[in-house]
Order: structure tokens, then C-alpha cells, then sequence
């Protein structure tokens, strides 16, 4: 039995509290532990979290800096092909079918398709969004992938990024290639 063990098993699970403000004989005296004066001597006051006894707050003493995506977050309801596959074959999977079967709470959120574990069953899933595994799954087992409107799902086309660094790099090789076409005449 190592030492801390000895030490702390003679301890009180619970520690008596302090009883304030009952005269010099509860062993406090006078001001019976609440130090003198001010918001804390006082009975029935609540001080909030971050007050600082007047002075300005540490938290408007310093500026607000740089930026969250918080307020612009997409939220969905998450559901798994695991659970899709309970459902009849050839029948449809909306959010109606869903908040029947107690996989979503509501219709406060879109539904979003996951590709955990496989699917058997020709369903067509109405959905806001999809997984690239879990709509290869659909299609692979002969269902369709819909989204919200009822149309058929199609992921958007990647975004060009760095369109200007490839203009960069092709005009260098245009430029380079007269010096090169002049090193090898040589």
C-alpha cells in the first residue's frame, strides 16, 4: 500500500462547510471569515463570473482577434448505411421513413448518408447529403441517390485552386523554351 493511500484514507469524503455570521463563539470571530467590508460581506449577493471588484474586466481589456467559422457551420442528422439496411428493398428513404424508425430526432436538420458498413437492399435514399462511399454503395446495390428536392444527387465539381500559379508556370516554360532551343543549336 503505497503512502498517499495511508494519508488520504483518514480524510472526510465530505468537508463541513463553513457556517458564517454566527458570532464570536463559532471560532471565526468578528467578521466569521468573510473578510471585511464590500460585495462579499454582504448576505444574498452574487457576483458574476469575470467580475472584477469594479476594475475593467480582463475580458473587455483586450481586443477581440480572428475569426470562427462557429455561426456557419453545416449540422446534420448522421445516418449509416448499418441502418438503411433495415428497411424493405425498393422502398423509399426520406426523413419522414427515418424519424419513424427513431434514426433522426427531427426535421430541424438535414439527413447526411455515411458509407459504415454495406448495404443489400435496392432503396431509394432521399437525403441532404452523402458520402462518396455511401453513394457508391447505393448505386452499386441498385438504388438511387436523391437529394432533398428529390433529384438525382451529384457531388459539385471540384473548385479550381491556384489557377494563377498554373499561369505562372506555363508562361516560365514559354519563356524558357527560345534559351533552350538556343543551348541545343549550339
Amino acid at each position: 500500500m503505497s503512502m498517499q493511500h495511508v494519508i488520504t484514507s483518514a480524510v472526510k469524503r465530505y468537508k463541513r462547510h463553513q457556517r458564517k455570521g454566527r458570532g464570536d463563539s463559532s471560532g471565526r470571530g468578528k467578521t466569521s471569515g468573510r473578510g471585511t467590508k464590500g460585495s462579499g460581506a454582504r448576505v444574498g449577493t452574487y457576483i458574476r463570473r469575470g467580475y472584477e471588484g469594479g476594475q475593467t474586466e480582463i475580458y473587455r481589456r483586450f481586443p477581440k482577434r480572428g475569426f470562427s467559422n462557429f455561426k456557419f457551420e453545416r449540422k446534420f442528422h448522421v445516418v449509416n448505411l448499418v441502418d438503411l439496411d433495415g428497411f424493405d428493398s425498393g422502398s423509399t428513404v426520406d426523413h419522414a421513413a427515418l424519424k419513424e424508425k427513431g434514426l433522426v430526432p427531427d426535421a430541424k436538420q438535414p439527413v447526411k448518408i455515411l458509407g459504415n458498413g454495406t448495404l443489400t437492399k435496392k432503396l431509394t435514399v432521399v437525403a441532404g447529403w452523402y458520402s462518396k462511399s455511401a453513394h457508391d454503395a447505393i448505386t452499386r446495390a441498385g438504388g438511387e441517390a436523391q437529394n432533398a428536392k428529390g433529384e438525382p444527387f451529384a457531388f459539385p465539381k471540384p473548385k479550381k485552386k491556384f489557377v494563377l500559379r498554373e499561369k505562372v508556370a506555363k508562361k516560365k516554360v514559354a519563356d524558357d523554351a527560345p534559351v533552350e532551343a538556343e543551348k541545343k543549336a549550339e
